[in-house]
Order: C-alpha cells, then structure tokens, then sequence
C-alpha cells in the first residue's frame, strides 16, 4: 500500500487524508498490482520482505536457538530440582531423569536407544555416582542447575573421548566430516548462483544502455520490464552476497575449531594414558572443553542448514526471469550489443581520478590520504550515485575514481564524467534518486534508502534499531526547562569578606586564650538529683442513697373442722380462720 502512495506516477499525496474516492482507487491499484504476477518489481519486494523477515545473523540465530534449548529442557530440569526424594527407589528415579537430561542436553544420541542410555549412564556414574545424590539434593535450586549444566559438558567430553578410543560413541555423529563436505557443497550452490545473477544484471545492463543510446532500440524494447528485471537481479545478488559470507565465516570458524579439537582430543589422551586414577583437575577441563567444540560444531550444523533453506527459498523469487527472457529471447536481444561485466568496467576507470582542485566547497576521499578507506559506508549499496536517478540503472562505483562526501554521507562513481555532474549540485541528484525509489519501491531496500523513507524501515531494523549505524531521523515536537540551581547549595554561612570582621573574630578569640573556666559546688547542691514522683489519678466512684424494699399482704387461710373422721352419725363443722395478722407479717 506504501508502495503504491508513493508512486507519483498514482498522484496521491501522503500528507493529506485520503478521500473515499482515493481510497477505492488506491484498493483498485494494490489488487491490480498484486494480481500481475508477470512483473518483477512485485517478486523483488516478495524476496525482500521474506528475507527481512527470516534472516538472522549468526549471534542472534545461535542465541534463539540456545534460548529454544533451555525452554524444552525447563520442565526436565524443574522435575529434577525441585524433587526430594527420601527412599531409595525415590533417589534411582531422580538419577535416571538426571541421565536423560545429560542425554537430551548434549543432543548425541537417541533417548529411546538402550546402548545410549547405558553408555550416558556409565559416563555419569563416572564422575557423579549414585552415592552423591544425598549431597546433590542438599543443594539450591540455583546450585542443582549449575551443577547439572557441569555434568552434561564432563558426560559429553567423556563419551567424545570414548568414540575417538573406540570404546564408544557409534550413535554420535561425526560432526567435522560433515561439515567439511556440507561448507564446500552450500558455498559452492551460492557461488553458482551469483554466477547467474552477475550474467543476467550485465546483459540487463547492457540493453538498458542500448536503448538510452538508440531510439529504435528503445521503441523495441519498452514493452520488457527491463528496469525491474535489473533491480530483481541486483536485489537477490545483494542476498546470496550476503549469505555466501556467512557461509565463508562458517567454514574459517569451522576450521579454527577442528584445529582445536584434535589439539585437545591429543592433549587428553597424552594425559590419560591408560592411568588407573587420574586427579580431576586435570583431565575435567579438557572434557569440558571436548563439549565445548563439539556445541559449536552443532551450532555450526545448525547455520548451514539455516543458510541453505533460506537460499533455496530465495531462488523461487528469481524464476520471473527465465520466464520473462528465455534464453533464446535474451540472446537474440543481444544481437550487436556489447556486454560489459562490472569488473570490466572498474578497470576501464581506474586510471581516471577526480581533480580536488576542480572543487572548492567538495570534500574528496582517496585511498592513500583516508584511514581504514576500504570500511567506509558507501551509499546506494556501492553503486553509482548518478546513474541511479539520471538513467535508473544500478552501475558499480569505483572508489579510486574519489568519494565524494556530502553531508557525512559517502557517493561513489562509475566515470570521472559522472563524478563531475554529480558534484555540481549533489542535492538535485539525491533527490532525483528519491524520486526513483518513489516510482520503484524496491530501490528503497536495495539502495539502503531507509533514511529517507523512515516510516518503511524493515522488520529487522526496527527489531534492532539500537544497533543501526544509521537510524531513521525522527521528527516531533518537544520542549525542555532547566532547574535554576541544578546542584545542591554550595553557600559557606560563616565566610567573612570583610577584613575589620575578620579581625574582630581574632581578636575575640585572642581573649578567650587568657580566660579561665572555674566550677565549684556547696554542701546543698553536690547531692542533689532530679527526683520524680509519681500520683494516682481519681478514679470514678459511685453510691446509691436509696434501695428497694417491699412488702407482703398476708394470704387468707381458712380450714372446714370435723368433715371427716367424727364418730357420731351427724357432721358437725367449725369455720377456723388462720389468717395472720397484718402487724404479725
């Protein structure tokens, strides 16, 4: 979509809000775009954005892949840690999950292999025998961990030492011979298609030249997208450069640690010599230097594989080109043309050199007057910074002709005639390669033109923005203010200017040299000490002046006499009246 606004040739302006108008036609234009799969530009910026996207350097690869590693192991080294075992069977199942660590750690061998498992629980119980697992345990976790990481470096060692003894080790892979087939076989694909992407940018270059020279040709021509051809050549050029020294890198470190490993595997033989005990310091280091190597023959493995899929993935960008020029069609447009190879044309200008005293207000750089001349940051990826926007091709600079360096920022030149034009008015050309990129969205990566088009900074340069060299220039609006007293008061309070006050100071102290101090104390004073007493406080107390009394009427009794028990036939009875009282009760 950026792609696509920026072209001018789609008069959209980027500054302004985009009408519902502009929208549609800007949605028509990308589909349309997107949909043409016959033009290269669109292939370009697929291997770009894929490549941006993908591409590691060494550090952070080897770095992601160590982090991966710790995180498969995580849960086997928690299991181990954070058990306590307290019966034997209990301590037998924490030392088998310990030898499957030291397995899977080291990556040599299968944990489903029965000789393996044997052959890494032989080499544990070498160095770390079931006997010391009370000791392990009393560990921290921090500890547990350490010591684990120790014991798979001393395993592994031991069992590179018994695969060069023949005593061991078949399941293990031998490592530097694989790499010593597999460098040569990755460098030489990459190097093979280079050949290829240097063939076609000539002859690309070659008819671009041709129809800027003759109005016929170009009528011929026009209809090739020979421009997008070119930047899609160049573009995956640029990519297999940069793969095919990683790949060189690989196989100098390679080499370095195959020296080192046959040094050590030496040193430690002579050092054991088939001795019934030998002290662990001797012999504990260079195991663990054996494991060392060996890991960084794995890593080594590892960024092989990584370079190759990623130029395997690369080559289905480049298949546009032979299905846009066949051979056939490609050497019948050459008929006539002659066929310059950017080394050819280096030599044609290397005895041709700008004159400084030509320019008054130009810095000009050359070999013999600059320091560390071969490491300057050229710009537009080292091609020719006035080719670029005056005939929209990629020719190589030749340093030797001069760098010219406008705004600390370095342009080479494919002639001294170029050189010359460009000095003029620097400003114009930069900005008419601008405009190029604007019109071809890959010349942005290609030429490295982030810079000017910071808001279509890659993936991996805004991923790593504090380590660019050159970080997009950003624009916003900001204000400061400064303290009045930044630092803490310094004021000295008893500083004197003036002299009489000085001299006062003196002389009052002179006096107190003659005075004398005297104490005396009297019969009544010498014993006398603070004294401290101490009172209760009143408290609340409370009385009652009257109480709760009462009083009882007295309960009538009155009892019949004579109802039952009498002898005579006839009931006499007597009313008796028992009642109390009132003043009795």
């Amino acid at each position: 979509v950026k792609a696509v606004g920026l072209d001018p040739r789609n008069d959209f302006n980027v500054d302004q809000i985009l009408t519902k108008t502009d929208a549609q036609n800007l949605i028509q234009l990308c589909v349309t775009r997107l949909l043409d799969t016959a033009n290269p530009s669109l292939s370009t910026i697929k291997m770009q954005v894929y490549f941006d996207m993908n591409y590691a350097n060494r550090a952070e690869l080897l770095s992601e892949q160590h982090r991966l590693l710790e995180g498969r192991l995580a849960p086997v080294v928690r299991d181990i840690t954070d058990s306590h075992p307290r019966v034997q069977e209990e301590m037998e199942n924490v030392y088998r999950k310990i030898v499957s660590y030291m397995l899977l750690s080291s990556g040599l061998g299968s944990p489903t292999d029965i000789e393996v498992v044997r052959e890494v629980t032989a080499a544990l119980q070498s160095v770390f025998p079931q006997t010391e697992m009370m000791t392990f345990i009393s560990l921290s976790k921090n500890n547990k961990e350490q010591q684990l990481k120790n014991l798979a470096m001393l395993v592994t060692g031991i069992r590179l030492y018994n695969k060069e003894c023949r005593k061991g080790g078949s399941s293990i892979d031998d490592l530097p011979a694989i790499l010593n087939e597999a460098i040569p076989s990755a460098t030489r694909t990459v190097d093979e298609g280079l050949n290829t992407c240097h063939t076609l940018a000539h002859r690309y270059t070659a008819l671009l030249e041709s129809m800027q020279e003759d109005q016929h040709r170009y009528t011929q021509l026009s209809s090739f997208k020979l421009k997008e051809a070119l930047f899609n050549v160049r573009q995956y050029e640029a990519f297999l450069c940069i793969l095919l020294s990683d790949a060189i890198t690989s196989a100098q470190e390679v080499e370095k640690m195959n020296v080192r490993f046959a040094a050590t595997m030496e040193q430690l033989k002579n050092t054991v010599q088939n001795k019934v005990s030998i002290d662990t310091k001797e012999v504990f280091p260079l195991f663990v230097a054996l494991s060392n190597l060996w890991t960084g023959f794995q890593d080594e493995i590892l960024l092989l594989s990584f370079l190759t899929n990623i130029a395997n993935d690369l080559q289905q960008f480049s298949e546009i080109q032979s299905q846009l020029f066949p051979e056939e069609v490609l050497t019948s447009l050459l008929e006539g043309v002659t066929v310059k190879s950017d080394e050819e044309r280096i030599r044609e200008t290397m005895g041709t050199r700008v004159n400084i005293s030509d320019f008054k207000n130009q810095e000009w750089l050359f070999p013999e007057t600059t320091d560390n001349f071969d490491q300057l940051l050229i710009q537009y990826h080292g091609f020719c910074a006035h080719a670029i926007g005056v005939k929209g091709l990629t020719l190589p600079g030749n340093p030797a002709i001069g760098i010219l360096k406008h705004k600390e920022r370095c342009y080479v030149f494919s002639s001294k005639e170029a050189a010359y034009i460009f000095a003029q008015d620097p400003d114009k050309f930069i900005q008419l390669n601008v405009e190029k990129a604007k019109e071809h969205a890959e010349l942005i990566q290609l030429l490295e033109l982030h810079y000017q088009f910071e808001y279509l900074a890659p993936y991996a340069q805004a991923r790593n923005a504090g380590k660019c060299f050159m970080k997009p220039t950003t624009k916003c609006d900001s204000s400061t203010q400064t303290d009045t007293h930044i630092l803490p008061p310094t004021i000295v309070t008893s500083y004197e200017w003036n002299e009489w006050e000085l001299r006062r100071k003196a002389i009052k102290l002179a006096n107190l040299r003659r005075k004398l101090t005297r104490a005396m104390q009297t019969d009544l004073s010498h014993m006398r000490r603070e004294n401290s007493t101490q009172v209760y406080l009143p408290k609340d107390v409370s009385t009652q002046t009257k109480r709760d009394n009462s009083s009882s009427v007295p309960r009538p009794q009155i009892f019949l006499e004579g109802l039952r028990g009498g002898s005579s036939p006839t009931t006499h009875t007597v009313k008796v009246d028992l009642t109390r009282a009132v003043d009795e009760t």
